[in-house]
């Protein structure tokens, strides 16, 4: 067991103002994930609003994985205050492009995150991977290093939508990828992404079908948006009608049911059994602590939830981690934004959620959230009976505007 350092001062007074009487009221603590975040890719896509940095030309992996290891582990070791007695229910490694990292590497880390918190025995731990850094037999030595489920960045079968999105893999890597990982776990998902520039019903279609052909357990399907400060921003393409985007989100909907892919969430669809544990304790508004470049936390306690920041620089992230300080920002969120960010997480889910669960996971009454269930109800855009709420299939379609019915007044 390796023992924690001594908690830097910030992380005394964080832990001391978390532990403060204060206006909620929660009767136990949610599931608690971890979330690692791995920065590096080989090539930032024009579409990726993430925190991702290319990897320095020249710069030598092995050192500069190893470094950033250690700081993750400092890290850790600074938050482990803040959730002493917690059991880690998932770990997700995010990115950035994590399957940059060599097996050893991965290795390591699993082993150190092992070593420092108390991780449930049948915890899925999760990696992301791009099938642009793959090489034969090298899915198998991360399964072998600790990791339970591979979530590979397809995007697309089709290498002319690869090159438009700037992936740095082709079609017959990506085959490669997936027939491996098929072979390798028990459990992974593939993302594939929608209205892309150029795409037709057809070359739709054909992309979910060549992906269903491999019997994958999970698929995450997302509609290619334009976000804020990327590259599409400045020079946005030529994306497909609205119009057209709907009947794309149909055909998938009835290919994935037809492949007995169960439409979980928003973008999501598992077999029985499969769904993300990650992401659900995510959409369930469960608590996850984030460690590395420009990880976000949500930490709940007696009587508040707090959400941190990290540094978002890799080098100036080391150099803070390091030296006990990782975290940038430490916020706790108000009485008045809680009903929104819960319905922002739990609406998503096709299942909706427990009316019990917002109690327990806010410390609020129900009565924050009646006008709201009201409104919503009266629009058509949620179910409810006395112990569920839930989407209906006009909420789903509309899901922005019923989660945007629970903000605060005045936001």
């Amino acid at each position: 067991m390796v023992l924690p350092r001594e908690p830097a001062m910030s992380d005394t007074m964080d832990l001391v103002h978390a532990m403060r009487p204060g206006v909620l009221q929660l009767s136990s603590l949610p599931p608690l994930s971890l979330y690692v975040h791995l920065p590096w890719c080989i090539k930032k896509c024009p579409y990726c609003d993430f925190n991702s940095h290319e990897f320095r030309e020249g710069a030598d992996p092995v050192s500069t994985q190893d470094a950033y290891i250690n700081a993750l582990f400092a890290d850790l070791e600074a938050s482990l205050p803040l959730i002493w007695g917690r059991s880690i229910q998932t770990v997700f490694l995010g990115g950035g492009t994590p399957s940059l990292f060599s097996p050893e590497a991965i290795d390591r880390l699993v082993g150190g995150i092992r070593a420092r918190v108390r991780l449930a025995p049948d915890a899925e731990i999760t990696m992301e991977a791009n099938p642009g850094t793959f090489e034969k037999d090298r899915f198998k030595a991360f399964r072998q290093a600790g990791i339970t489920r591979l979530s590979i960045g397809v995007q697309s079968f089709d290498n002319a939508h690869l090159k438009a999105l700037g992936r740095v893999h082709n079609r017959d890597q990506a085959l490669a990828a997936v027939t491996e990982a098929a072979q390798v776990f028990d459990t992974f998902n593939l993302d594939l992404m929608y209205a892309l520039p150029g795409q037709t019903i057809e070359g739709l279609t054909q992309d979910i079908q060549t992906a269903l052909a491999f019997a994958p357990p999970h698929i995450s399907i997302y509609h290619l948006t334009i976000e804020p400060n990327t590259v599409f921003a400045k020079f946005p393409p030529a994306l497909p009608e609205d119009d057209l985007a709907y009947d794309m989100m149909d055909r998938i909907t009835e290919l994935t049911a037809l492949a007995g892919l169960e439409r979980y969430e928003v973008s999501a669809y598992a077999k029985p059994g499969h769904p993300c544990a990650h992401n659900l304790n995510y959409w369930q508004f469960g608590d996850y602590l984030g460690i590395g470049a420009g990880a976000h936390s949500k930490l709940s306690f007696a009587h508040r939830v707090l959400r941190q920041v990290r540094y978002r620089e890799p080098a100036l992230y080391m150099q803070q981690a390091m030296q006990g300080e990782p975290v940038t920002q430490s916020t706790e969120v108000s009485r008045q934004d809680l009903p929104f960010e819960f319905m922002l997480n739990a609406l998503r889910l096709r299942g909706g959620f427990d009316l019990a669960d917002y109690v327990d996971r806010t410390g609020l009454a129900m009565t924050s959230i009646q006008k709201g269930l009201a409104d919503a109800e009266k629009l058509g855009l949620i179910g409810r009976d006395l112990h569920r709420v839930w989407p209906t299939d006009r909420g789903f379609d509309f899901l922005s505007d019923l989660q945007a019915l629970f903000l605060a007044e005045g936001k």
